[in-house]
């Protein structure tokens, strides 16, 4: 038996129990993985800093988001109304809600070893959700993989938490008859492995799969002519945050006669320090990406090793679809339109992406209410005179877009609706109160927020 088949039986065995634990006892797990991850904090940081030499401020900034997310999950199904209770009493009595699907294949990132890794969204939301959880190791820190892995394996039953590593056993995990879904964050070309993988199953399974995006930013003619330099100085940061290595670093901006703002951004660019991206293979895609990006547009400024900025007209963007790709690192690509039509054109040619941003003068955003829907169908985030990096672990966040931004445009990594992910909604019709879950009881002993329907009417009920 392989380890990878242990772990799944394993898993599948502790669903029958975990599967349905209450509320509370599942917040107070994902409260104590939250603790334990502080308790061993030091440890865990050393390790990832030698791993992926992101410094100690990010690695701990990150380990708090970590646990931010899961005590935020921790609230949540204490509470409990995340469930969607629904009560019909019409011709047949019928009471819905969700459930977890099972055992969840989780893929640790690359560019974040502890919120998109082993005790990552992914993880949380999944364990939030009641169900046992398998993490593939990435392989750039493997020590922080193990680190985290058992400080959640020391305070969870078992079978519900497993760390697996390996290729092979990532592609034996996907097949796996046990393993119910799959949340991956990575390339386009791994998201789109493991979704065929689990399509040709003898039972398809969901993948969840982030795979890139390009967050284009949209600079309005007022918003550009008033603060043309101020939205340079911040867009530098954007693009350089992290070494260009976060999946929301700005890689493409559109903008009408920007030449004083092009240079202003260009200085900043060459201006801006070499330091180390996390493998060598990022670094070597990186390479090959802008000197791809070289070859076609109109105008570069290239720092050997460090940030690249490409100029080109938007004629030329929209007859060469290779300038929509991600280039993964610290560069973006400033695309100068002619008229209003031509913006649109940009904007309605876009693959689907994570965030989309526009910069707007005041009252201006209202006179290109048609740029905002064709939008609105493109990415999962709209950000309003700000930048997309930084993104809020919050109930209300979407962190998620339109294929190929995301495998699922309905659904997202972080925020609370990122547990909805690892759930199928399932209705009982005409059973006696005895066989209800709590959270359909006629009593509604848990005092959750329902959706009634006597009869037509559709009402919000809560009650004790």
């Amino acid at each position: 038996m392989s380890a990878v088949d242990r772990a799944a039986r394993a898993a599948s065995d502790a669903f029958a129990t975990y599967g349905w634990l209450n509320g509370r006892k599942k917040g107070e797990l994902l409260r104590a993985i939250a603790s334990r991850l502080e308790v061993t904090g030091d440890a865990i940081i050393a390790i990832a800093n030698q791993e992926t030499s992101l410094g100690i401020p990010r690695l701990k900034s990150e380990l708090a988001r970590t646990c931010n997310q899961l005590r935020m999950f921790a609230g949540l199904v204490e509470e409990g109304s995340w469930v969607d209770a629904r009560i019909d009493r019409g011709k047949v009595d019928v009471r819905s809600m969700l459930r977890p699907l099972g055992p969840v294949a989780v893929f640790g990132a690359s560019n974040f070893p502890l919120a998109f890794s082993v005790p990552g969204g992914d993880t949380a939301s999944a364990l939030a959700a009641g169900c046992p959880v398998i993490v593939k190791a990435h392989p750039a820190h493997p020590e922080t993989s193990k680190l985290t892995a058992r400080a959640i394996s020391e305070v969870v039953p078992q079978g519900v938490f497993a760390l697996i590593e390996g290729y092979e056993a990532g592609t034996e995990l996907v097949k796996h008859p046990l393993v119910k879904a799959v949340a991956f964050t990575g390339s386009r070309r791994g998201g789109r492995a493991l979704m065929d993988i689990a399509a040709a199953r003898r039972e398809p399974i969901p993948v969840f799969a982030e795979m890139g995006s390009i967050n284009p930013v949209f600079i309005l003619p007022r918003a550009l002519r008033e603060r043309g330099a101020e939205i340079a100085t911040g867009l530098h940061a954007s693009v350089t945050l992290g070494v260009g290595q976060f999946c929301t670093n700005p890689g493409l901006v559109i903008a009408r006669q920007a030449n004083t703002f092009i240079e202003e951004l260009a200085t900043k660019m060459a201006a801006t320090p070499c330091a180390p991206m996390l493998t060598s293979s990022i670094a070597e895609a990186y390479k090959t990406g802008v000197a791809r990006f070289g070859s076609i547009v109109d105008r570069r400024a290239f720092v050997d090793g460090g940030a690249a900025l490409f100029t080109t007209s938007a004629a030329t963007f929209l007859d060469h679809e290779e300038l929509m790709e991600e280039v993964f690192g610290p560069s973006t690509l400033v695309v100068e339109f002619d008229d209003r039509e031509q913006l649109l054109e940009v904007a309605r040619r876009l693959e689907g992406q994570l965030t989309a941003t526009v910069h707007a003068a005041e009252g201006e955003i209202d006179d290109y209410r048609d740029l905002i829907q064709i939008l609105e169908t493109k990415v999962g985030r709209i950000v309003v005179n700000g930048y997309p990096t930084g993104v809020e672990v919050a109930p209300a966040m979407v962190h998620g877009g339109p294929y190929p931004a995301t495998s699922d445009g309905r659904s997202t990594s972080v925020g609370t609706r990122a547990i909805e992910r690892f759930t199928r909604p399932i209705a009982w019709q005409n059973a006696p109160d005895a066989a209800l879950p709590d959270e359909l009881k006629e009593s509604n002993p848990l005092g959750i927020v329902r959706m009634m329907v006597p009869g037509l009417l559709l009402a919000v009920s809560s009650y004790s």
